[in-house]
């Protein structure tokens, strides 16, 4: 049911900002493990293509603009504030479309979950490290994980779900 601005009405949206808020949770309780066992650069071997590697990135994706002396820390601050007010307008259009509100909602959730650590820590909290032989793909966390599968599934749904609607 649409409100009169066209939007969908809140009550449709509670169960996908639950969803981000579940993302976030898990996100920040890894992260707290992790800080807790942990100190910076640490490594612990899991196995032979994955460690738990305790890393730091004031940067965005792959390190991005990590060392480009601090102000990025406030640009990715209100960039990713900015990005989560416009995924709540997207998912209260959306919040109908399961796939789409499920992409949203986990978008939504990775981007506040990594706003919490350079909120309070001033970088984001790495340490999902998977490496092939010597070559190390970038350390991540459930919040980048997130972001990845709610992206994925928005291109799904793009590329496949509109066959479906009239």
């Amino acid at each position: 049911m649409n409100s009169p601005k066209g939007g969908v009405l809140p009550r449709l949206t509670f169960p996908w900002l639950v969803l981000a808020g579940l993302v976030v949770l898990l996100d920040q309780a890894t992260k707290a493990w992790v800080l807790t066992l942990f100190h910076h650069g640490e490594s612990l071997v899991v196995t032979s293509f994955f460690n738990v590697t305790l890393l730091f990135n004031t940067g965005a994706s792959f390190s991005f603009l990590a060392d480009a002396g601090g102000w990025q820390r406030w640009f990715f601050i209100v960039l990713a504030l900015a990005i989560s007010v416009w995924l709540v307008a997207l998912l209260r259009q959306h919040a109908h479309e399961r796939l789409m509100a499920s992409s949203l909602a986990f978008i939504l959730g990775g981007a506040v979950g990594n706003v919490i650590d350079r909120i309070r820590i001033g970088a984001v909290t790495d340490f999902l490290h998977f490496h092939w032989n010597e070559h190390y793909f970038p350390a991540f966390n459930v919040a980048d994980s997130s972001i990845t599968v709610g992206v994925i599934l928005m291109i799904w749904v793009e590329l496949f779900g509109k066959r479906n609607r009239p």
